[in-house]
């Protein structure tokens, strides 16, 4: 093959790598400061979260909550009275993790 034809066949090739790494899941959550909590999601390349999967879970791994992100990209759950971590599933190996400390009012 020659050099031209091997860049044509190599630029689609790119741009399917650089799109799979440009498609980051993107979460955040907040203390409502009424004993619920909420998250909003994302991805990094601007796309809503709308039913993605999130769970609470206790510090053993017990789901807490289970629910979805929804059609505005977020979620509101009871305030644990356990310590928790929230995971936001993006799919394809992109979950976020936020430690239920780490989340402020």
């Amino acid at each position: 093959m020659n050099r031209p034809g091997l860049v044509l066949v190599s630029l689609p090739l790119l741009a399917l790598a650089a799109a799979a790494y440009a498609h980051n899941a993107i979460c955040d959550c907040f203390d409502n400061g009424d004993d619920t909590i909420t998250c909003e999601g994302g991805f990094s390349d601007g796309a809503k979260a709308v039913g993605v999967p999130l769970r609470v879970l206790d510090t053993a791994g017990k789901v807490l909550v289970d629910g979805k992100m929804s059609d505005k990209s977020d979620f509101t759950f009871p305030k644990p009275k356990v310590d928790f971590r929230v995971e936001f599933d993006g799919g394809q190996g992109h979950i976020v993790t936020i430690d239920g400390r780490d989340i402020e009012q």
